[in-house]
């Protein structure tokens, strides 16, 4: 890994997890104590993992999971390891397998688990941290629609804002209480807004709050519950929601 190709930021999530190589490490840190910026990153990554510490404790996996999973792709088991710190990104695969191998890959309907504002963010966070923050990217809105189809039940609705400054990025698919979720990601200044969208009944809508330093905001429309969330500014996200509210019906794609 180079800091010379790579937004410091996402390296800084590398950093807290202790994923740099001892040369990179070491200036990210002289990074870290001249760019104040920087150093307030690290300080909302840190807090953002506190928090879903706290209120998230870990589970262990089902027994023979790491069996089944290896059955499924023909994969010979691999050499017991111990990691001390496991990564947002093994954690994030480890949700997606159990989850879709439980369900048989299918939209889990009954009786879903209540939307948690903290695993909204935490999404949102890995996916920052992801390589590539989108599954499908794309500023158009007629291929980032379609890419939902056969993915999940419905697919979101989605708008062109890029005359109010919100530039569409992409789409991927979150899960939330072990539900897929469908996310657009729109994009302001060096900000990114991930919007993920929730079936009617699977969460009301709340005030909007501040987790670890990301705003949040959510609201409900036509059935649909949806979650905002981004690192700009609290008027910068409202007035995302009010231009993504107001889109004129033919702007829906």
């Amino acid at each position: 890994m180079t800091t010379s190709t790579t937004d410091p930021r996402l390296l800084v999530h590398a950093y807290v997890d202790g994923e740099l190589d001892p040369a990179n490490a070491l200036e990210l840190e002289r990074q870290l104590a001249n760019d104040p910026a920087l150093a307030a990153e690290r300080e909302r990554i840190e807090a953002l993992r506190r928090t879903i510490a706290e209120r998230l404790p870990r589970e262990a996996a089902p027994a023979g999971l790491a069996r089944r999973i290896e059955a499924a792709v023909g994969a010979r088991p691999a050499p017991a390891r111990i990691a001390a710190h496991p990564s947002w990104r093994a954690l994030a695969a480890s949700v997606m397998v159990a989850a879709f191998l439980g369900s048989g890959a299918t939209w889990l309907a009954l009786s879903p688990a209540p939307a948690d504002a903290d695993m909204v963010v935490a999404n949102h966070v890995r996916a920052l941290m992801a390589p590539h923050p989108v599954d499908v990217e794309s500023s158009d809105g007629h291929t980032v629609k379609p890419w939902f189809s056969g993915r999940i039940p419905e697919a979101p609705r989605v708008v062109d804002l890029s005359n109010d400054g919100f530039a569409l990025v992409g789409g991927r698919i979150d899960v939330i209480g072990r539900t897929p979720i469908p996310t657009l990601v729109y994009r302001v200044r060096q900000h990114l807004i991930s919007v993920s969208a929730l079936r009617a009944g699977r969460a009301a809508a709340m005030p909007n709050e501040q987790i670890a330093g990301y705003n949040l905001v959510s609201w409900t429309d036509n059935g649909v519950t949806y979650w905002a969330v981004s690192n700009v500014a609290a008027a910068d996200l409202n007035a995302f929601v009010k231009a993504f509210r107001a889109a004129a019906p033919d702007g829906n794609t």
